[in-house]
């Protein structure tokens, strides 16, 4: 037989790529992902938008160390995240993604916004020329900005209310025009399957088998003994969508029930001076702790797989990989209900979900710390939870769909 004609993936992605001096910066996770692409097609361009910067932020690596360039390419498109600047570099930046779809063997574009939304004009383009893309999302973008828009004050909120209409409009009419959606986590997926031709459920992880906790430290820790200071967890962005004033609330209200904890959220954001201060003010300063972030991959892992409990208030419609990494990690989800999390643990039930009030939560969380065993039984269901969810295998039933294309 003769041998199988190269492939080549175009990805669009909205992250932003760093410019510091000749080297380019990108998210360390997304350098994951670029690596696993790579191990299920023979060459990858990738498209982002973007910035120049005098340092490299928090979590992020320089491409060209950890991938090879002969067999990976970077666009850097504007970072065009307003209408003027948009309509500028429309149309160069449109000839360029032309060019790319039609190099390309396979398209895949990650929609999201409006305003310099890069891969919602490649779907389009593709689509103009008659060819099949996937279309990729991890969250309900304009959900997410219609919430952030209720955020702000006078001018600022309508213009953001006016955009987060726009995107929901742009959103269904790439999703109806493209030949596939991949919709990451059950929040997404329910929002968009009923506009794809070809809607599937994915996930997206950046965490390989030997991120799960070990047998070993599994059976410790379902063995802890009663009586002992809870660990309570959160890793991520100190942002309005991720809850943090509910979050507080939350363990504010577990102290005054009496039970024994030690909170901690791992993360920087807008929120984290107010959220500091709301605990000074509070008086819960000795049970809840804000230290920001944290560039040890491998040590915030570890607090994950120390903890008793991962405690999340997130507000919108997403899929936030940081409870993939808490199952696992052997921690049990134990937060606001919704689709995603709810499909996460929908095998071995490792986790507790309940309505979005800080009242209801800080019950469940007593009711739990007041029953050792069940603790301990939602320990080892949320690892088994968490057993199949690795990189290689996911980034393989993406690639698999969009071959299939």
């Amino acid at each position: 037989m003769p041998p199988a004609p190269p492939t080549s993936l175009m990805l669009v992605l909205p992250l932003p790529i760093y410019s510091i001096g000749d080297v380019l910066w990108l998210d360390t996770q997304a350098c994951n992902g670029l690596r696993l692409w790579l191990k299920n097609f023979d060459t990858v361009a990738v498209c982002c938008p973007v910035i120049a910067a005098s340092e490299p932020p928090a979590m992020t690596s320089p491409v060209s160390e950890l991938l090879p360039t002969d067999k990976l390419s970077i666009h850097c498109l504007p970072a065009a995240w307003t209408p003027p600047a948009f309509l500028r570099h429309l149309l160069r930046t449109a000839r360029e993604l032309k060019n790319l779809i039609d190099k390309s063997t396979h398209l895949q574009f990650a929609i999201g916004g409006f305003w310099g939304d890069w891969g919602a004009i490649a779907a389009l383009l593709a689509a103009k020329r008659g060819r099949k893309a996937a279309i990729w999302t991890d969250r309900v973008e304009s959900q997410v900005m219609a919430f952030q828009a209720q955020q702000s004050r006078g001018l600022r909120r309508l213009y953001r209310r006016i955009n987060a209409v726009l995107a929901k409009r742009l959103e269904r009419h790439v999703i109806r025009r493209s030949a596939m959606g991949l919709f990451h986590g059950m929040d997404t997926y329910n929002a968009y399957v009923r506009y794809s031709r070809d809607g599937h459920l994915v996930h997206d992880i950046h965490l390989g088998a030997e991120s799960r906790i070990a047998p070993h430290n599994l059976t410790a820790k379902i063995a802890r003994p009663s009586g002992r200071k809870i660990e309570i967890i959160y890793g991520g962005r100190v942002h309005p969508d991720k809850g943090p004033t509910d979050w507080i609330e939350t363990l504010a209200a577990l102290k005054r029930s009496g039970a024994d904890f030690h909170a901690t959220w791992f993360g920087d954001g807008p929120d984290l001076a107010a959220s500091r201060e709301m605990i000074a003010r509070l008086g819960v300063g000795d049970r809840i702790f804000f230290p920001g972030p944290t560039q040890d991959r491998e040590a915030l892992m570890q607090a994950f797989r120390d903890a008793d409990i991962f405690l999340f208030c997130h507000k919108t419609l997403e899929s936030p990989r940081c409870l993939v990494e808490a199952l696992l990690s052997g921690t049990p989800i134990v937060g606001y209900d919704s689709p995603y999390p709810r499909d996460l643990i929908g095998h071995h039930g490792g986790g507790v979900m309940t309505a979005a009030n800080p009242t209801a939560l800080a019950e469940a969380i007593a009711a739990l710390i007041a029953e050792p065993d069940a603790l301990a039984r939602l320990t080892e269901a949320a690892a088994k939870d968490g057993h199949p969810m690795i990189d290689e295998e996911v980034f393989r039933h993406r690639s698999d769909l969009i071959k299939s294309l």
